[in-house]
């Protein structure tokens, strides 16, 4: 059940029926619309680099819904480096309607049966469908066991993506037709996590859907027939829709393109909202708004917060350095704040991809070749590193080691614009035990103390050491923190199943030894 520890992130558009034509759209008109789905998933390939895919809908077509997936980024799995085997796939893949998915995932999963979208071909129209999803949800394991519990199921794939396809299945079974709104209302009352989905018809029908909690981010936008949705506003605006017309999804709706109509419609009610916030500290791109929220603005104000708190001796030799690439914002803000430079101290490559969702073994791998200090910026300087966050501690670890021996840094003290994690989360981001976390072991009955991080500072090889509050994570954001998911700070859940899940990585840590995977423990109960 590996494949459950991934990020994921959607794209999705349509072409609506008419003379009118669109500017964004290529010059050959409403059915190459789904040309647009490569350019969108390369401005969202921060959520997933391990495989992408694209189903594209064509009423002209004998094959109406048409997916291509592979294993690769982008680029590799659409050949655009190679215009003719780009184009033919483009023209294999035309339409007016499409969805596009990118996954990260970890060791164990690297497999087409894993990428998305998922396709459910059937001979009537209604019931042959694809879709994208992009979340986690937490109630897996007992979904899963329900669809087991007869010796006539089966399922393919150890992960909740294809308990989801069974469930939208099981709604449009019979002679059941559902509309958007009812379709969605069956599954969201079995669901416990996060769920955004992305799901296309072979009758044209286009839903895009956001959970009720609104864990995961959800954008869209119209200008004149063409309509788009993703994961990140950034998509939206760099294929050319105005910001003021992009839109974030409300929790508990669905974004629904049906019959040349297009509607938002609310599927379930959302009294309260869970937005995670690891969107704006690490996984979003900088120049996403989600939820009417910038994330740049977002990590300049946690940078101010680190500035307010700073206690080390300033002098001409104390610069600020960020960690590439999504710390700088932080870094800079700081450094502005504090009246000294912030430089580029560290040169990141730029093909290691991200260590975060890595294996063990290849995160200590890549992490010594990701960053290179420069050893002209750091000799004899007192260091101020600025991190978004610490998970699992390798990536800092190394590269301490080698800002010492390679850079010459006099003193690194490490400020990170984020509080500790403590918790695993079961919601999307991979991290499902309290073993594998830096630093629930230095807490004090749960506090964070200066003693707490002076032991992190040793461990680490750093100097000093210095987290965030939990309290500045909700006013950098600018929600209320009742509105955010920040479980893995405090431990406290949004959901039932989360809790439960919780409570079972805390047995699994109190036990001690080798931990299996949360979710592994409760499917094996």
């Amino acid at each position: 059940m590996s494949d459950l520890r991934h990020e994921c992130g959607l794209a999705a558009i349509y072409h609506l029926p008419g003379p009118e034509t669109s500017p964004l759209c290529p010059a050959r008109g409403q059915e190459e619309a789904s040309r647009l789905i490569p350019r969108m998933l390369l401005d969202i390939q921060n959520r997933g680099q391990l495989s992408a895919g694209m189903t594209a809908w064509s009423p002209t077509r004998s094959q109406l819904l048409a997916t291509h997936k592979e294993v690769g980024g982008v680029s590799e799995v659409f050949r655009m480096s190679h215009r003719g085997k780009y184009e033919s796939l483009m023209e294999q893949h035309v339409g007016r309607a499409a969805i596009g998915h990118v996954r990260y995932a970890t060791c164990g999963a690297e497999d087409r049966a894993y990428a998305q979208p998922l396709e459910r071909p059937h001979i009537k129209k209604r019931k042959w469908f694809a879709f994208g999803f992009n979340g986690q949800l937490a109630n897996y394991p007992e979904l899963r066991a329900e669809i087991l519990a007869t010796d006539d199921a089966h399922l393919a794939r150890d992960n909740d993506t294809e308990v989801i396809l069974h469930a939208i299945g099981r709604e449009l079974s019979g002679e059941a037709e559902p509309t958007a709104a009812e379709l969605l209302a069956g599954i969201a009352r079995r669901f416990d996590g996060a769920w955004n989905l992305a799901i296309l018809d072979a009758c044209g029908r286009l839903i895009v859907a956001r959970d009720p909690l609104g864990i995961r981010p959800l954008e869209y936008a119209r200008l004149g027939p063409l309509v788009a949705a993703s994961s990140e506003s950034v998509a939206l605006l760099n294929l050319g829709f105005p910001a003021e017309s992009i839109r974030s999804l409300e929790p508990g709706t669905a974004l629904v393109v049906e019959g040349g109509d297009v509607r938002i419609e609310r599927f379930a009610p959302s009294p309260s909202r869970a937005r995670c916030f690891f969107e704006w500290i690490y996984f979003a791109n900088v120049a996403s708004t989600m939820d009417e929220r910038s994330v740049y603005l977002s990590r300049k104000r946690l940078g101010e917060e680190l500035a307010r708190l700073e206690t080390v001796t300033i002098d001409a030799d104390t610069v600020v350095v960020p960690v590439p690439d999504t710390s700088k914002a932080a870094a800079d803000a700081m450094a502005y704040r504090l009246a000294i430079p912030s430089v580029e101290g560290l040169i990141r490559n730029r093909y290691t991809g991200r260590t975060f969702i890595d294996g063990a073994a290849s995160r200590r791998q890549k992490a010594e070749t990701k960053y290179t200090p420069l050893r002209e910026v750091l000799e004899g300087k007192r260091v101020i590193l600025v991190e978004d966050s610490i998970v699992r501690s390798t990536t800092m670890k190394v590269l301490l080691g080698r800002m010492r021996s390679l850079g010459l840094a006099r003193e690194i003290h490490v400020r990170v614009a984020c509080p500790p994690i403590v918790a695993p989360c079961f919601y999307g981001i991979d991290m499902s035990t309290i073993d594998e976390l830096f630093a629930p072991e230095f807490l004090e009955e749960g506090r964070l103390t200066e003693e707490a991080q002076a032991r992190m500072a040793a461990r680490l090889g750093a100097d000093s050491l210095r987290y965030l509050p939990v309290e500045a994570v909700a006013r950098s954001i600018g929600f209320p923190a009742n509105e955010l998911c920040q479980a893995c700070l405090t431990g406290r859940y949004p959901t039932p199943a989360g809790e439960r899940l919780y409570q079972l990585a805390v047995a699994q840590a109190r036990a001690g030894g080798q931990a299996t995977r949360t979710y592994e423990a409760a499917a094996s109960r």
